[in-house]
This record gives structure tokens, C-alpha cells and sequence, in this order.
């Protein structure tokens, strides 16, 4: 009997123990460590997004952004059931266009200021490129670029330094067609009609450099947020980011993707503008350009 009584006590405990560890399971919060990312490289199929659109803001901290009254689209946007919020993105420097070459090249080409680069247009490996090489497209649309293709430094309030595909325009090696250089007039309002990847390009006045954190959120809800909803349906993403912080919290920026394919999430990995280069790059398998060869993919935030 003494025998018997204990086997049962000990089968009520095993399984009390195992219905326990499956409901913490469960209940566990969507956030993933730096470790856990490091470990899932090599394990996770990446999804193919049909269409890309990027957006990248200018000079606001983390903190400036994440919890602020002047921004509630862009926090609404942290809690949508497609969203993935990762709260320790880096940009890689300051100012803002080396920033922008890193993200577009994985290399600053030797930038660092606003200055219309001396040596370009550049020969290197970059996004534009690669996706033209593996059939597939890539176009800039620039809020009030004049005419497709212009190359000047500024016009009202575009500047050419926010664009940094525009750099690698040419017919040499590695270049672009002035044709994917183009105004955000030419943003089609049929998505499916977009190329693969987009770099939308807002003003000085729109991206919040000149124009203030609210400007920008409501411009972001007034021209995005159509192709953000779409997106969620149609096996397509957004990605929104900033160049830089305002120079006085270590860098730290706002990253989210919105997608069909995005797993809800708060994501706790530092990653900065070479690890979403390289996640781009492995979305279409295509080479790593630059310092995304140096980084690993965020490939955990993928349903």
C-alpha cells in the first residue's frame, strides 16, 4: 500500500509539474534576447515579402518617440498585431548621410558629412543594384524631387543627402538607371504595381529634421498608412527607422517592421542599420554588401 500511495503521489506531482511548465510556456512575453537571435541564425526560414517599403525618419532618439503624445501613430504602430518593435536599434554614426550609405550599402563610402560626396556616383555593392541583378526591382520615391533622375543637392525641401541611392546612378559597374530615382508623385496608389524594395523619402519639413515630431507621425498616418494595411494582407512589409538620434542617447533609434509575416513582438536584440541591410539582403537572397557581412539576420520576428 505505502509503495502504491507513493507512486500515485508522484504521478499527480509529474504531471502537475508538466501542466505548469506548458502554461509558462505559453504565457511567455513575445521578447527575445540578444542570445536567443544569435542562436536562431542559422535555424529560421525567412519569409519573401512580395513589396518592401522603407521609410527613414531624422535625428529623434528612441525616447524622443516611444511613448510620446506627439507621435501616436507611430506607438499605435508598436502595438499592431503585426508589428515587431525592437527596442535597442543603433544607427552606426553622425550625421545623418553616412548613416544613410550604411543603410543603403553597408559602407559609408568614405562619407562622413552632408556634403554631396566628391567621388560618386560610387562603384560598390548596394541594395539597388543587387535586387536589379537578381530580376527583381528598386525604386526611391523623394518628396518633391522635380523630375526623375534630378542629381542637384536640394530642391524646396528635398535633400539629395536623405536619397542615398542616388549616389550610385550611373551605367558603370554596380550602378543604378537614373529611372529608379524618382519623385513620391510616382508612389503608385496600386500596390501591387510597386518595385520589390521602395525607399520612401519624405521632406526636410516631413521627416521630422525641420518639422517637428507630430508633423511627421501625422505625415507618416496621411501617406503610409494605406500601403500599411494593404501590406498586412498581401504578404508585403513596411519598415520604418531613423538615420540617427539627436545626438545625445547613445544613438539609440525607433525600428519597426509592420507585415503579413511579422510575429507580434517586443524585440530586446540590439541591431543596428547593417543588421536590417542584411535581413533585407536575406529576404531575396542576395549577396551581403558591405558590413551586413559582419552581422547577423533578424530572423527571429517572422511568423
Amino acid at each position: 500500500m505505502k509503495s502504491s500511495f507513493k507512486n500515485s503521489v508522484f504521478g499527480i506531482l509529474a504531471l502537475t509539474f508538466i501542466a505548469f511548465g506548458c502554461t509558462k510556456r505559453q504565457d511567455a512575453p513575445e521578447v527575445i534576447s540578444q542570445s536567443q537571435a544569435s542562436q536562431n541564425v542559422t535555424t529560421t526560414t525567412l519569409p519573401k515579402p512580395d513589396h518592401i517599403v522603407i521609410v527613414i525618419l531624422e535625428n529623434h532618439a528612441y525616447s524622443q518617440i516611444i511613448g510620446s503624445s506627439s507621435a501616436p501613430y507611430i506607438n499605435a504602430l508598436t502595438k499592431d498585431a503585426y508589428a515587431a518593435n525592437f527596442t535597442s536599434s543603433y544607427a552606426i554614426t553622425h550625421p545623418s548621410q553616412p548613416n544613410y550609405l550604411d543603410f543603403y550599402s553597408g559602407n559609408n563610402q568614405g562619407v562622413i558629412d552632408d556634403d554631396n560626396p566628391a567621388n560618386d556616383p560610387f562603384t560598390t555593392a548596394n541594395l539597388g543594384r543587387q535586387l536589379i541583378n537578381a530580376g527583381k526591382s528598386f525604386s526611391t520615391y523623394s518628396e518633391d524631387l522635380p523630375s526623375i533622375g534630378y542629381n542637384g543637392d536640394s530642391y524646396g525641401a528635398y535633400r539629395r543627402k536623405h536619397n542615398p541611392a542616388a549616389n550610385w546612378m550611373g551605367t558603370g559597374t554596380n550602378q543604378i538607371p537614373k529611372s529608379t530615382n524618382k519623385p513620391y508623385s510616382a508612389f503608385p496608389t496600386d500596390y501591387t504595381t510597386l518595385p520589390t524594395v521602395s525607399y520612401v523619402v519624405p521632406n526636410q519639413n516631413n521627416d521630422m529634421h525641420d518639422g517637428s515630431i507630430s508633423t511627421g507621425d501625422a505625415w507618416i498616418k496621411s501617406h503610409l498608412d494605406n500601403y500599411i494595411q494593404w501590406a498586412k494582407r498581401h504578404n508585403s512589409l513596411f519598415i520604418l527607422t531613423f538615420d540617427e538620434d539627436n545626438d545625445t542617447q547613445g544613438n539609440r533609434i525607433t525600428t519597426i517592421f509592420c507585415g503579413s509575416m511579422v510575429k507580434k513582438g517586443t524585440y530586446t536584440s540590439k541591431i543596428n542599420h547593417y543588421n536590417v541591410l542584411r535581413t533585407i539582403e536575406n529576404l531575396y537572397g542576395l549577396h551581403y554588401a558591405g558590413n551586413a557581412a559582419k552581422v547577423i539576420t533578424i530572423d527571429y520576428c517572422w511568423k
